[in-house]
C-alpha cells in the first residue's frame, strides 16, 4: 500500500470547503464518547456511551433498507445483570431518521488512524476537485458520493445491524473524480519497502492501484478484517465520483507537468529536434 503525501497540481482558489470538512471531522471525533476518558470513568461506561452514541448517529444497513429502527438500544448506562456488569438496553429516547443518519455518519470515525488516513486523502486530492467544481457544487458532490457509498453498501449487506461510520465513501468519490479529471497529475507517495521510499507517480497509477485493492478486499480476498472495513462502500463511492466528474473532463485543464525531477532524481535534459 502506498501513502500519498503531496500532489503536483496547484489549485487556483483556496479550498475552504475541504478545510471546513476536515475541521468538522476532527471536531466531531474529539467530541465522541470514549475519545478522551473522564477521570474515574470505567472503560465499560465509555463503551456503553459509545454504543448508544453510534446507535443514534451512525448509519445501519438494516435501517437504511427496511426503514425501521430498533425498539431497544443501548442507553449509555451500565447495569448489573445475571451475566455480570453490562450495558443497559432500553427503548430509544430519540426519533432517528435512517436517511439523515447517513449524513451524520459521514463525520464519525472509529479511531485516530481511521480519521487521520481519511483526512490525509481528503487534504491531498480534495482541493483540486473543489477548485474544478466550485465550493457549493463540491460540497453537494461530496455528500452525494457519501450517500451513494452508504446506500450501495447497505444494499449489499441489507441484513447487517453493524453501524456504518466514516468519511471513506465520500472521499472515495473525491478520488474517483480526481482520477477522471487529473489522471496525469504527479503524486508524491511513500512506498514501504524496508524503508519508506519517496516516489513521484502518476495519479492514474496511485488511484487505480488503490481502487483495485478496495475491489479485491471487498470480495474478502487478501485481508482478514473485511468484516470491519466497508470496502464495498469505497468501491461504490469511487465509481459514483467517476460518473459525476466525467462530464467535466473535457473542460478541465491538464495539471502542470513538473520539470527537473523524476522519481526523486534529476531528469536528464530532453533533446530538441
Amino acid at each position: 500500500m502506498v501513502i500519498p503525501v503531496h500532489d503536483v497540481n496547484p489549485a487556483r482558489r483556496t479550498p475552504w470547503v475541504t478545510y471546513a470538512l476536515i475541521a468538522t471531522n476532527v471536531f466531531v471525533f474529539l467530541s465522541m464518547p470514549g475519545t478522551f476518558g473522564l477521570p474515574g470513568e470505567s472503560q465499560l461506561s465509555q463503551l456503553c456511551q459509545l454504543h448508544a452514541f453510534l446507535d443514534q448517529y451512525a448509519a445501519v444497513p438494516q435501517e437504511l433498507i427496511h426503514g425501521q429502527t430498533p425498539r431497544t438500544v443501548p442507553t449509555g448506562e451500565v447495569g448489573v445483570g445475571p451475566q455480570g456488569p453490562g450495558c443497559v438496553i432500553g427503548p430509544p429516547g430519540y426519533d432517528k431518521s435512517p436517511a439523515l443518519s447517513v449524513l451524520t455518519a459521514l463525520f464519525l470515525h472509529g479511531g485516530w488512524l481511521h480519521l487521520l488516513g481519511n483526512m490525509l486523502f481528503l487534504l491531498i486530492f480534495g482541493n483540486n476537485i473543489e477548485d474544478r467544481m466550485g465550493h457549493v457544487r463540491y460540497l453537494l458532490f461530496y455528500v452525494v458520493c457519501g450517500y451513494a457509498a452508504s446506500y450501495g453498501f447497505a444494499f449489499l449487506n441489507s441484513e447487517s445491524g453493524d453501524p456504518l461510520i466514516g468519511a471513506s465513501g465520500a472521499i472515495a468519490g473525491v478520488l474517483g473524480a480526481y482520477l477522471v479529471l487529473y489522471p496525469k497529475a504527479r503524486v508524491w507517495v511513500l512506498v514501504p519497502f524496508l524503508i519508506f521510499l519517496p516516489l513521484r507517480l502518476p495519479a492514474w497509477l496511485v488511484l487505480g492501484f488503490w481502487f483495485v485493492l478496495q475491489a479485491v478486499y471487498s470480495s474478502g480476498q487478501g485481508v482478514t478484517d473485511a468484516g470491519t472495513v466497508a470496502y464495498a462502500a469505497h468501491v461504490v463511492g469511487f465509481l459514483a465520483g467517476m460518473a459525476i466528474a466525467w462530464p467535466l473532463r473535457a473542460g478541465t485543464p491538464p495539471p502542470p507537468e513538473p520539470r527537473g525531477l523524476l522519481f526523486g532524481r534529476k531528469a536528464r535534459p530532453r533533446e530538441t529536434w
